[in-house]
This record gives structure tokens, sequence and C-alpha cells, in this order.
């Protein structure tokens, strides 16, 4: 099966002969870099770097399962406790592999703080919409653009606000969420599939310097002329943000 695949803002990946081509930014080869390590580590739930084809795309191998796409509400698994479960494991397990991965010299990348030691590299967008899931569960997540330097404890704090889901009330029931009852529930079940030794106070609040660090990235990006991030903008998604923010108060 070939063709354009759903979903996203930056829009053009395509599945040509079972791999994944899209064009690449000036991050791609930071990001590469960080996938080749994840193969080499043995790491589970990640597509892996295979170059470039003629056309100068960059192609990468195909996760099977399903994703969520363009589809709305999403699907049921999106907001199941097996989710929040595999995706707690699968980030723990992430932290593990690239602990001990430090960025080629000169690496760019499109988000995240200026690389030092002491710092991970996060997914940075390691939300339903970019999780591939079959009959057994999680499969790993694709689009690894946004790829850059974090900490441990904000890319926690980022992945349990896409799926506990912490976002705004709106937004998440348009996705077909609806236990809004449940959320810090939830959010605990997340923390401990992860390991997390601190308090669930601790992570809302990481949460809040998270989504707030996000509206900001957003919105300087746009300025500096991303498209990707002025469709952002368009769409809304700074001011969705800070909507989810007035309601942390309420988990």
């Amino acid at each position: 099966m070939n063709g354009r695949l759903e979903g996203g803002f930056d829009g053009g990946a395509r599945l040509i002969d079972g791999t994944i081509r899209r064009v690449p930014g000036i991050w791609t080869p930071a990001v590469n870099a960080l996938l080749q390590h994840l193969a080499a580590t043995g790491f589970v739930g990640a597509p892996r770097p295979l170059g470039t084809d003629m056309h100068g795309r960059d192609i990468v191998s195909y996760l099977e399962g399903s994703t969520v796409g363009s589809a709305r509400p999403w699907p049921q698994w999106t907001h199941s406790d097996e989710a929040l479960l595999d995706v707690g494991d699968w980030l723990r397990r992430y932290h593990g592999a690239v602990a001990d991965f430090e960025p080629p010299a000169g690496s760019l990348w499109r988000e995240g703080h200026v690389w030092k030691p002491g710092l991970v590299i996060g997914h940075n967008d390691a939300a339903p919409y970019n999780a591939v899931w079959n009959d057994v569960g999680l499969v790993g997540f694709v689009d690894w653009d946004m790829a850059g330097p974090t900490t441990c404890a904000e890319d926690l704090a980022w992945v349990a606000f896409s799926w506990v889901p912490l976002h705004a009330r709106q937004l998440v029931l348009d996705e077909g969420f609806t236990a809004f009852g449940e959320r810090r529930a939830r959010l605990e079940t997340f923390l401990r599939a992860y390991g997390w030794a601190g308090t669930t106070n601790d992570v809302l609040e990481l949460v809040r310097r998270r989504v707030q660090t996000q509206v900001n990235v957003i919105r300087s990006v746009a300025a500096d002329g991303d498209k990707t991030y002025q469709r952002m903008l368009a769409h809304g998604v700074d001011r969705t943000l800070q909507a989810a923010l007035g309601e942390l108060d309420t988990v």
C-alpha cells in the first residue's frame, strides 16, 4: 500500500514500498542520529532511519498498526487504562535507552532547550495522534520532527498531559474523552507505570510549566517564519493550550 498519510500540521509524509518518506528539515540529521542510537540499543517503539531516496526525501521504517489519523472521536484505545500503562512503560524504557545519547556536535533541533549534559532528547509530541497501536497494545510513536533537548521530568509531564488527558475540556470532548472525574486517578495510573518517585501534585505543577512553555514556543517559532507553527496558530493551538492551563486546578 502506497499513499499520503493522514494527520499533522506538516503534511507530506508518504508510505512507499513499506517505508515512510518525507521532505527533510534542518533538524533531520539530529533526529536520525537519535533514531540510530535507539536502534543500536535495541529499543522497540520508534522508526529506524534508512537514509534518503532519489528525490532527497528522508526514509524511515514503517511501524505497522492503527493510528488516529483524522478520525473524531478518537478510537477507544486512546482513552483506555491499557494505553496509560503501555505509554508509561514506553516512556520509562525510552528514557533508559536515550540516557547515554549525546547529540553530535552542531546538532540542530526544532524544539527544546540548548543541549547540555544531564538533559535527554525527548520526542516532544508523544501524543495519541502520533501513536501506533495493534491488537497487543502500543507499537510505538512516529513523527519525531519535534524531538529536542529536555529533562525527563518535563518529558513525563508533556506525555501525561497528552494521555490522561489534561488538555482543554472542549478539545478532549471532541476526541471522545468524558471521564473528567477520573483524571487524577488516570494520572496516578500513568505515573505508576512510569515509576515516578515524586507526587502527583509535583507532576501537575510540571505540566503547568511545560504547557506554558509550549505556548511560548509555538508563538516564537511561528513568528520566526516556520509554516507548520503558523498553521498551528491559525488552528488556535496556542489558545487551546491556554484554556487547558485555566482548567488544571480542577484535576
